[in-house]
């Protein structure tokens, strides 16, 4: 069957009431900046009856477009569809004519009506054209399990036929939610955070820590390899690259070495809202989760997050690490995230980190340190890195 258009639903933006034009406007504008970046052709895209409808070029690569638009969020599902009028003559004839080369046995029909000045209701139209489909090619009606289904839609200006609904994401497009920086370990937590932030509508900025003479290159390739995987849901991002060993080496000599994982924590944080500030991100995102690492007890977690103000979001708080690694392998970064490569905040690793740190211990073991100059180093050496 030649296809000549793309049907597209949406499911959470129509609950958005009068502030729905803006989510479909920028849904509309994800799916055209994603197909020019797949290079995928098309007639036009256009918002209606509550879809977006894709007229599709000549002979279209059906199976590259249904791996973008998969991969786009905000969209619930979308199908395949030929159009005709919104004629019950037209719509039963095509019905037959695209059912005719089909392999099955039993077969229901699924109409609805957006045009309701269209003169049947939509179980008179699944009667009507179910009876044809029984006439002409002597198939069997099964309202419970059929081998096909024959989904029907009538609009105000044409009837849109298709035999499958294809899920994606669902969530809120892209760029409908501000922005948030991410603090990115090249591990496997944080991107399955950043994925789950872009799934809220909101825009992922990107820092990584790095230590130059012990993790140097190899940690800034994969961090940008992972920053590229996840650029399919969010088109390009900003990656900013900070070396981070001399404010460890200055950590190392002044402080205990129980409290130096958290002491690297606060740095890395104070230095990640001072770049939000700077590129306009209301809060920053990390993949902590509770209890599965020393730093990630609550009283830990407590004690880092008061060296800022910027409020943090860590939507993996709750999940455990089978469920981190599945999403991970779900949105294709597992494979990069356990490339081995030595975490930031592994270098010099203590042998009996605190769990239960106080805010008491952490600033009395502050006080050897030069926090300004510290942060003021880490904000120098920022480097801002885009990738496609």
């Amino acid at each position: 069957m030649e296809y000549t258009y793309i049907v597209i639903h949406y499911a959470e933006i129509g609950l958005k009431g009068q502030n729905r034009p803006f989510f479909e406007k920028r849904l509309e504008k994800n799916i055209k900046k994603s197909f020019e970046r797949d290079e995928i052709t098309f007639k036009s895209i256009e918002r209606k009856y509550g879809r977006i409808l894709v007229k599709l070029s000549e002979n279209p690569e059906l199976s590259r477009i249904n791996k973008t638009l998969s991969n786009i969020f905000g969209i619930a599902n979308f199908s395949f569809a030929v159009k005709v009028k919104s004629k019950i003559e037209e719509i039963e004839n095509k019905a037959v004519e695209i059912l005719k080369v089909e392999n099955f046995q039993t077969f229901k029909i699924d109409t609805r009506r957006s045009d309701k000045k269209f003169p049947m209701k939509s179980m008179e139209v699944n009667e009507k054209v179910g009876q044809k489909v029984v006439d002409n090619l002597k198939k069997n009606v099964d309202l419970e399990n059929p081998d096909k289904t024959v989904f029907i839609e009538i609009t105000w200006d044409g009837a849109f036929i298709y035999f499958e609904k294809i899920d994606s994401l669902g969530g809120l497009p892209v760029g409908t939610g501000n922005k948030t920086l991410v603090l990115l370990s090249g591990g496997i937590d944080s991107p399955v955070a950043a994925y789950l932030l872009n799934k809220r509508g909101v825009e992922n900025i990107f820092i990584h820590f790095y230590s130059c003479l012990h993790t140097g290159q190899a940690s800034i390739n994969k961090a940008k390899k992972i920053v590229e995987i996840l650029n399919k849901y969010q088109f390009k991002s900003k990656l900013y690259l900070v070396p981070f060993i001399e404010i460890q080496r200055e950590i190392l000599d002044q402080s205990p070495p129980s409290l130096r994982i958290l002491l690297y924590r606060r740095f890395m944080f104070r230095i990640a809202e001072k770049l939000a500030e700077k590129q306009k991100a209301c809060v920053l995102t990390t993949g902590e989760s509770v209890g599965q690492v020393a730093s990630q007890t609550l009283e830990n977690i407590k004690a880092i997050s008061e060296s800022i103000e910027i409020p943090i979001l860590r939507p993996l708080i709750g999940f455990n690490k089978e469920e981190i690694i599945s999403l991970s392998k779900k949105i294709g970064t597992y494979e990069t995230s356990i490339l081995p490569c030595q975490d930031t905040c592994t270098q010099f690793m203590p042998d009996h980190p605190e769990t239960k740190a106080t805010i008491r211990q952490i600033k009395k073991a502050e006080e050897n340190l030069d926090l300004d100059k510290l942060i003021e180093m880490g904000v120098q050496s920022i480097e801002e890195v885009t990738v496609q």
